[in-house]
């Protein structure tokens, strides 16, 4: 009997993913093994030498949040939800922004991880306060940040970022409600009855863990992560790119405590892929040597408010630009407007 048309559909090849990680991996190869064979190419030392610092700062955590997804994806929802809390409300919110201050990983790892608690169920909200709180506010950045400016304007600066994401995080449950944004398909209530630790024993008692359930976690988190990844392997390149063709110098005489500087910042912020791990010394320099507390504060913030990766990512997850566009939309104006009142402050 002959097959349905629909047997013989091939998958598109992501060309997106393959030619921006292709030319990851050999400016990486290129710096590591040729990196004294290349010095006589204008420009290209340069560029390698982006890739590899970049890489080198993100691997670990990326690395972590894909796996994460994979763990994750053998969770069952319920669980998932009974830990975030019920959608919808100031709990739920709350316990999304503080999972996103608690995970450990940068920027991009909890990108991964925030893609996926949508899918298992999370409101919007509450996925947009878990990746507003979570690019700088893991527990080894803020105490590199406390090493860097001290422990007063840390715990100011962590303090302001948690506002903004509860207050973000009600916005979108609010816009959700009023039908502005569609509410997350996956979302769902877990059971009045539902018993968290009975439930969670009784899965770990279950699952055998196996070399094929090892292998089932991997191609998971692999399948899972490959719309976010695409996005970030180009955010690498074009990093790369910016770093190779624009001096740093010209960017450090500009993030003075005005509204010129105010604006300057959010712009680097927003096309300067960084890191979290990068983000976090580079905010320290601009408080401590340009005087500038609110662009440090927006430097932090803006990244994950106006990244072009955070914004693909979520457009694929959600099928939906208008989502991806409401994120700076709803957190800009609070960062701004709490970064002028920091650089008034002094």
């Amino acid at each position: 009997m002959a097959k349905p048309a629909c047997c013989h559909t091939k998958k598109r090849t992501d060309w997106l993913l393959w030619i921006s990680g292709i030319i990851i991996v050999g400016a990486y190869i290129l710096q590591l093994i040729f990196s004294r064979e290349i010095t006589a190419i204008e420009f290209l030392p340069t560029f390698t030498d982006s890739v590899f610092e970049l890489i080198n700062r993100m691997w670990w955590g990326l690395l972590i949040g894909i796996l994460f997804v994979g763990f994750l994806a053998k969770v069952p929802k319920e669980l998932v939800m009974s830990i975030l809390g019920k959608p919808g409300t100031f709990s739920g919110i709350f316990r999304a922004t503080m999972g996103g201050v608690l995970l450990d990983l940068c920027s991009h790892g909890i990108l991964v991880v925030g893609m996926q608690l949508y899918k298992r169920g999370a409101s919007l909200g509450q996925t947009m306060a878990f990746l507003i709180a979570s690019p700088w506010n893991s527990l080894s950045l803020t105490l590199i940040l406390w090493a860097l400016v001290g422990l007063k304007w840390m715990l100011l600066l962590l303090g302001l970022s948690l506002v903004i994401a509860l207050i973000s995080g009600m916005i979108f449950d609010l816009l959700v409600r009023k039908k502005v944004l569609p509410q997350n398909p996956n979302q769902f209530d877990v059971p009045a009855d539902f018993k968290f630790w009975k439930t969670a024993k009784s899965t770990f008692r279950e699952t055998k863990f196996t070399s094929s359930w090892w292998a089932s976690v991997v191609k998971t988190a692999w399948m899972e992560s490959k719309m976010v990844l695409r996005w970030i392997f180009l955010g690498v390149v074009l990093a790369a790119l910016i770093r190779t063709f624009v001096s740093p110098e010209t960017f450090e005489v500009l993030f003075g405590p005005t509204i010129a500087g105010l604006g300057i910042t959010i712009l680097i912020a927003t096309i300067l892929e960084v890191c979290s791990e990068g983000s976090t010394p580079i905010a320290a320099d601009i408080l401590n040597r340009a005087g500038a507390s609110g662009n440090a504060f927006a430097f932090l913030m803006t990244g994950v408010s106006t990244d072009y990766t955070e914004i693909a990512a979520l457009k694929e997850t959600t099928k939906s630009w208008k989502i991806s566009f409401f994120l700076p939309l709803v957190t800009l104006p609070q960062i701004i407007l709490i970064a002028w009142i920091l650089n008034q402050m002094g």
